[in-house]
């Protein structure tokens, strides 16, 4: 079957893979997966919770190697176009200083059928958690840490991500 929606189109469009200190807006980015073929839009957002584990969190910073972090953005938004024919992704995430209820992340996928959207935008939080170069330092009552990988698998004895943290 022929892809409706241009692969390459997709996954080459810097504006749908980004990482950036502005604040995000759910409209705009999913905007940009709207497609005349595609009728289910599915836009997912993360936004900073206030209480973690039982613990008060004031603020969270987010740091990121930015190319590389844009360029995982986009190789899952590539991974996406493999497994889901005809679906447009977008990924955008924010960096530095995110009060709490502040969006962190917004997923926008429009594909021919919501079943596709829903799994397909799963899969990409899960990835971003797996394989994005970004940390995040959580600020509470009581001092603050960065929490290591976004799967909270690895710490950071220094305080913060060093270079050789990087995948």
């Amino acid at each position: 079957m022929q892809n409706i929606v241009d692969r390459e189109q997709k996954v080459n469009n810097f504006n749908l893979f980004r990482v950036t200190t502005e604040p995000l807006s759910m409209e705009q980015i999913t905007k940009q997966v709207i497609h005349a073929n595609n009728g289910a839009v599915l836009t997912f957002l993360g936004t900073v919770r206030e209480l973690t584990h039982g613990r008060r969190t004031h603020y969270l910073e987010y740091e990121a190697y930015v190319a590389m972090a844009e360029n995982s953005l986009r190789q899952i938004g590539e991974e996406i176009a493999d497994r889901w024919p005809n679906t447009i992704t977008a990924i955008h995430h924010r960096i530095g200083r995110l009060e709490i209820s502040d969006i962190a992340v917004v997923i926008a996928v429009s594909t021919p059928h919501r079943a596709d959207a829903y799994e397909a935008n799963r899969y990409a939080i899960e990835r971003i958690k797996q394989i994005v170069p970004i940390w995040k330092k959580e600020h509470w009552d009581d001092g603050s840490s960065w929490i290591g990988d976004q799967l909270g698998q690895i710490a950071y004895p220094t305080g913060k991500p060093e270079q050789g943290d990087c995948k």
